[in-house]
């Protein structure tokens, strides 16, 4: 393991301090390991260097709403070779949030998100995406996230 040292202003070490001891991390090390990881993980997947991906896409919806169900349905099966699982929450009467968990090409996941989250009656659709490196072993897929 490498050592690095970094100074910072007093008042943003404080609020780093707090910032750390509100999200459970025992040390300043490891609360900075993990940010830096997520800024290269997002920076590659800006340069778009991370061909492959695990993802989330968590949207709501109202079932009420005109064939919504039923075309968020076909949308899933004509992608379900990237759809490994879905969960499905009914929040009242009217509302649902479904979550569907993604599996594949980048661009393709993110195109189905888009796809997904631009349907008429959807609302507060967001993908989260984590770039893994991907490999065929025997008929299936290993996905390891980058360390």
């Amino acid at each position: 393991m490498e050592r690095i040292t970094i100074s910072l202003e007093e008042s943003l070490a404080r609020e780093f301090d707090s910032l750390i001891r509100a999200r459970g991390y025992a040390n300043r090390s490891e609360a900075m390991r993990d940010l830096l990881r997520r800024e290269l993980e997002l920076a590659r997947l800006a340069r778009e260097e991370a061909p492959h991906c695990v993802a989330s896409l968590s949207y709501v919806f109202n079932h009420h709403e005109r064939r919504l169900a039923e075309r968020l349905t076909d949308l899933q099966h004509h992608a379900h070779d990237l759809v490994v699982s879905s969960m499905h929450v009914h929040l009242d009467h009217d509302h649902c949030l479904e979550t569907l968990f993604l599996r594949g090409h980048t661009g393709e996941v993110r195109a189905l998100g888009e796809k997904i989250g631009a349907e008429r009656g959807v609302r507060h659709a967001q993908l989260n995406l984590v770039p893994v490196e991907a490999e065929a072993v025997g008929q299936h897929v290993h996905a390891r996230p980058h360390t």
